[in-house]
C-alpha cells in the first residue's frame, strides 16, 4: 500500500510531496498511527540546509518529529491502547517513525493519549519542545540537570531560588518556564520580546526582560536589578553565538546552563566551575529512553490538570504541500511564540 509523504530527496536537496510505501500493521511493542497533525521545528530546515542527522544512504528522507493522530493498529505486547485512540508522540529519524507522512510507527512506551480538552494540533505542539525542556532540566546527568527525574511534584524544594530562561517565547522556552514553575522556583525571569510578556507570565514567568530593550551584553545587569539571588540555572532556548555567552555571564560560580545547540562559548574559565549541558530533545535513543518512558507516562495527567499547556498553534492549509513554505518562515524568523502545524491527511 502507498501513502503521500514529504520527501527530502537528497542531502542538501529539495523537498517533494510524493507517493511512498506505507506501513500497514504495527510491529511488536509498537503502534501504527494515522497522522492527523505534524508540527514543524527549526531542526527540520536545518537538516536540509546543514546536512545534519541523516546519513548519505538514508535518502530520500522523511522528517517531522512532533506528531499526533489516531491509533490504526496495535502491535503484539502493547497494552493500554486500542484502535481509534487519539495519541501524540515524539517522532524518530528513521522514515517509518517520522511525521511528514500520512501514517507513522511509534514505540508504544513513548506514546501518550491526547486529553479530551486538546486538539490534534495542540497535542502535536508538545513533544520536541517539551522533551527538550524536560530532559535538560529534569533528567539525571549526563542527560540533564537532574532536578526532577521522577517528574513528581517537588515544588517546595526550589522555593527562594531564581532562574533565567533565554528565549522564553520559543516552544522550548515556554515549556521550560512551565516546568520551572512546577518545581516551585520563586523567581523565573523570561528574556524575550515584550509582545509575549503577558502570556509568558501566565505560564509561570514571574519577571520579564525585553530583548528589544536589553541587549545580550547587558542581560546580567538587568537580571541583577530584578533579584539579588544567585542564578544557579540558566536555560538558553535560543543558544545562539550571542545568547550563550550572555547566559554564561549571568550564572553564578558553580552554576549550570542548558543549551539546545552546540557550545559557542569561547571564553570559559575552568576556575568558575560553571557547567554547560547541551540537551538532546528526543527520547528514541537508548540513552534517553528510560526518562522518556517516565515522561510520557506522566504527560497526559500533567496536561489534564493544566500544569502543562501546549503552545499556541497556527494550522497550515493544503496538507503536506504547506510544510515547505512553513519551514521557510521558520528559517527567516517570521514565526514567534506559535507552532506551525501541518495536516498530512489533508493532502489532495
Amino acid at each position: 500500500m502507498s501513502q503521500e509523504a514529504l520527501l527530502l530527496e537528497s542531502k542538501f536537496g529539495s523537498f517533494k510531496v510524493a507517493t511512498f510505501p506505507r506501513p500497514t500493521s504495527a510491529l511488536a511493542g509498537e503502534i501504527l498511527i494515522k497522522v492527523q497533525a505534524s508540527a514543524l521545528n527549526p531542526i527540520d530546515w536545518k537538516v536540509r540546509d546543514y546536512g545534519w542527522l541523516i546519513s548519505d544512504d538514508n535518502y530520500p528522507a522523511i522528517l517531522g518529529l512532533d506528531i499526533a493522530g489516531d491509533v490504526e493498529d496495535v502491535g503484539e505486547g502493547v497494552v493500554g491502547f486500542r484502535k481509534g485512540d487519539r495519541v501524540f508522540y515524539n517522532g524518530g529519524l528513521k522514515n517509518e517513525y517520522a511525521g511528514f507522512q500520512q501514517y507513522s510507527r511509534a514505540p508504544a512506551e513513548i506514546v501518550a493519549k491526547i486529553p479530551k480538552n486538546l486538539t490534534y494540533s495542540q497535542a502535536s505542539s508538545i513533544p520536541v519542545g517539551f522533551i527538550s525542556a524536560a530532559c535538560g532540566l529534569y533528567a539525571k546527568a549526563p542527560i540533564g540537570l537532574g532536578l526532577n527525574p521522577a517528574v513528581d511534584d517537588v515544588e517546595k524544594k526550589f522555593q527562594g531560588k531564581a532562574v533565567v530562561v533565554i528565549g522564553g517565547s520559543t516552544s522550548v522556552g515556554q515549556y521550560a518556564i512551565q516546568l520551572l514553575r512546577y518545581l516551585g522556583f520563586s523567581t523565573i525571569i523570561a528574556y524575550a520580546s515584550a509582545y509575549h510578556s503577558s502570556y509568558l507570565k501566565s505560564l509561570g514567568a514571574t519577571d520579564f526582560i525585553d530583548r528589544k530593550v536589553v541587549s545580550f551584553s547587558n542581560l546580567d545587569t538587568a537580571v541583577k536589578k530584578i533579584t539579588s539571588s544567585p542564578i544557579e540555572i540558566v536555560y538558553d532556548a535560543l543558544s545562539s553565538p550571542d545568547s550563550q555567552p550572555a547566559g554564561y555571564k549571568v550564572l553564578t560560580n558553580g552554576g549550570k546552563m542548558v543549551i539546545t545547540l552546540p557550545n559557542e562559548i569561547k571564553d570559559k574559565v575552568d576556575d568558575d566551575k560553571k557547567e554547560i549541558l547541551q540537551v538532546h530533545g528526543n527520547v528514541h535513543p537508548e540513552s534517553h529512553r528510560e526518562f522518556g518512558v517516565t515522561l510520557f507516562g506522566k504527560l497526559s495527567k500533567l496536561l489534564e490538570d493544566g500544569i502543562i499547556v501546549p503552545n499556541k498553534v497556527e494550522d497550515l492549509p493544503n496538507g503536506l504541500e504547506a510544510i515547505v513554505e512553513g519551514l521557510r518562515r521558520l528559517k527567516n524568523n517570521e514565526v514567534s511564540g506559535t507552532k506551525l502545524v501541518s495536516h498530512p491527511n489533508e493532502t489532495a
